[in-house]
Order: C-alpha cells, then sequence, then structure tokens
C-alpha cells in the first residue's frame, strides 16, 4: 500500500536534542572534555563580566561554538549561526533545547570580542592539556617545535609606503602595477592589517602579507603543549620556540627536535643553556652545522627526527579543517586567539582517537 505524505507539523514535539544523536558519535568525547575545561573557567569567566545589566550570550556558548566552526570547517559567523537554527547536532554540542531562539550573528560577534581580548583560548588549552596529563598521554622529556606562515587578511594592494600619500583608487578592485618598485617591510606596511608583514616561505615562492604560527608538540602522541601567533620575521621560529621551551615545567633535562631553520649557533647555545638537548635537523649547504658528532651519533637524535615530522599534521589540520590557510581577522592579538583555540581543537580530536572521554 502506497503511503500518503503527511504535510501538517506536529503541535507539540516531547523530544530533546540528546535523543537524536548516537551513542557512539565521535562529538560526544569532545563535549565531555570540553564541558570539563569550561567548567574549571568558571571563574575566570565570572571576572569578565558584571554583575549586572543584560545577560549575554554564555561565554561557554561563545566558546563551543566557535569550537563547531572549527571542527566543521564552517567558513563565518553567520554562517554558524544559520546552522544553529537548523542544526540539531550543533544545538546538542552547545546545550540547546529545539525550542530555543538562536541569538543573530551581530549578537555573537560582539559578545566574541570580549573573550578575544583575554587569556581565555590559551587557559582552555591549558584546561585540555591537563586531562592529557591525567590520562597519561604527555611525554616529559622530548618536544619538537616548528612554525608556519598563516596569510593575513589584506591584500597585496594594500601594502603601500609608510611616509606616502594614500593611494587613489580608480574602483573596488583597480589594477596596480607594482613592477620596478622595491617594497620592504622597512618603508611599506598594509593599510588593512598594519601588523602582518611581507614575508616568503623560501627562494623562488611569492611574498605575501604574514603572520607566523607556532606550536610546542610532546613527542609521545603528538599533542600540542603551546601555541602563539607572531609577526613574520627571519628569526620569529626561533624566538619564539626558545620561548616556549623556557616555560616547559621542571629543571629535568629534555630533547627538542626541530628542522633545518633552527641550526644555527645562537639557538642551539640557547638551548644547551637551558638543560635542552637540541635534536636540530643538520643544515650543512654550504656552511658549517651547529650540531656535531655529539648529538648526532645518539639513536634518540634520529628518534626526534621522526617525530618531530608529526607537527606538520597539526599544521595540515588546523589550516584545512581549522580553515585557518589565511586568517579570519586582523591584527596579530586576534589571529593568535583564534590560532590557539585551533590548536585546542586538535588536540580534543587528538584525544579522543586516543580514547579519551569514550568511557
Amino acid at each position: 500500500m502506497r503511503g500518503v505524505e503527511n504535510k501538517s507539523d506536529a503541535l507539540f514535539l516531547y523530544v530533546s536534542p540528546e535523543s537524536f544523536v548516537p551513542a557512539d558519535h565521535p562529538l560526544r568525547p569532545i563535549r565531555k572534555m570540553a564541558d570539563k575545561a569550561l567548567a574549571s573557567l568558571s571563574g575566570e569567566f565570572e571576572r569578565m563580566y558584571s554583575q549586572t545589566g543584560r545577560p549575554s550570550v554564555p561565554p561557554e556558548v561563545l566558546l563551543k561554538s566557535l569550537l563547531l566552526q572549527i571542527l566543521f570547517s564552517i567558513r563565518s559567523n553567520r554562517l554558524l549561526v544559520e546552522q544553529l537554527g537548523y542544526n540539531i547536532l550543533y544545538r546538542w554540542f552547545l546545550g540547546l533545547s529545539l525550542e530555543e531562539g538562536i541569538w543573530d550573528h551581530s549578537t555573537f560577534s560582539q559578545n566574541q570580542e570580549r573573550l578575544i581580548g583575554t587569556d581565555i583560548a590559551g587557559q582552555f588549552l591549558q584546561r585540555i592539556i591537563a586531562q592529557a596529563k591525567e590520562s597519561r598521554l604527555l611525554s616529559k622529556d622530548h618536544f619538537s617545535v616548528d612554525g608556519t606562515l598563516i596569510e593575513a587578511w589584506a591584500s597585496i594592494k594594500s601594502f603601500q609606503r609608510r611616509d606616502g600619500e594614500p593611494r587613489n583608487r580608480a574602483g573596488r578592485n583597480d589594477e596596480v602595477d607594482f613592477h620596478g618598485q622595491s617594497r620592504t617591510n622597512d618603508t611599506h606596511a598594509s593599510t588593512t592589517d598594519p601588523e602582518s608583514r611581507l614575508y616568503r616561505k623560501g627562494k623562488g615562492k611569492e611574498s605575501k602579507l604574514s603572520y607566523m604560527g607556532h606550536t610546542l608538540m610532546e613527542n609521545r602522541n603528538g599533542l600540542v603543549l603551546d601555541a602563539r601567533v607572531t609577526q613574520a620575521t627571519g628569526t620569529a621560529e626561533r624566538d619564539a620556540a626558545a620561548d616556549m621551551i623556557q616555560n616547559i615545567p621542571g629543571r629535568r633535562r629534555v630533547t627538542v627536535g626541530a628542522d633545518k631553520g633552527y641550526d644555527t649557533e645562537g639557538f642551539v647555545a640557547t638551548l644547551r643553556g637551558m638543560s635542552a638537548t637540541p635534536h636540530v635537523a643538520q643544515n650543512d649547504t654550504n656552511r658549517r652545522s651547529a650540531i656535531d658528532g655529539r648529538t648526532t651519533h645518539h639513536p634518540g637524535y634520529e628518534i626526534s627526527g621522526k617525530a618531530r615530522k608529526r607537527i606538520e599534521e597539526i599544521f595540515g589540520w588546523v589550516k584545512t579543517i581549522g580553515t585557518l590557510r589565511k586568517a579570519r581577522y586582523r591584527g596579530a592579538e586576534k589571529v593568535s586567539w583564534y590560532f590557539t583555540l585551533a590548536v585546542a581543537a586538535y588536540n580534543l580530536v587528538r584525544m579522543r582517537n586516543l580514547g579519551v572521554g569514550t568511557a
């Protein structure tokens, strides 16, 4: 017998989003870990908000919304808010009922600005790391560092002379001829994002307005312990790495793996001064490497060289799934905040795959 299509809506609905989400859905352990981390940040949220006035969007909901944006590669706040209106899985993740109204995208962006001006993303990352430590997933002795370029949200046309007159635009996207011009970061700056810098990845590569993201990874399971964004300069990777290594807790000797870009006498000496053994890849092309046989003859040197390559998986995930190949914000502070949250999301996915939160 042929069924008849019933186009009338039910008057009452007595179900919750929980009933729609499978028991083995991969978001369940991620939600469990995120909720535990956010609960420990309740005191920080209390200090951020006034005790009077109109209630805002709960900061816990804001942060989990941004996690959804990263995990599902949602390209904008407007699209995120739109999907929250009809996606039951997203509503369940945020703890919203089916009949609960969704805020306007402009309200979401305005409330988000309050979080970006704080260190909440960094503290959230540390709470996630603490859960990994409880599950004994972290190495205390072996680490890797690396950096990656993040293209700034600014056009190369905005890179103009610092002391010159503003360029007269002939339209929304007028043509500009740069041939024969010498443009450097000392004499030019972007009018769209002044903190970004012109940088190229290597010889033969095009120069782009960029920032540089840095991570410190432990080598046991490839989890990120520290992350930050700086201006893109020739020494930014080594400077940020030394700062992150300095912040490793404890006084025990550690090993630090890194690629050839870190093979300089200054950086190697800095690591040795911090009781860190530099397992840095040798750069001996037309030069003398700062890493000699005292380091390379140990079996751990080769192991570190293999383990450090996993840090590229983190950058690949953050740029593709986390949509950070090109920055979503302008200014180093905002880009760093979102980069740190994206790294925390990566840790959540990695820890779920390792079995955390599945019990």
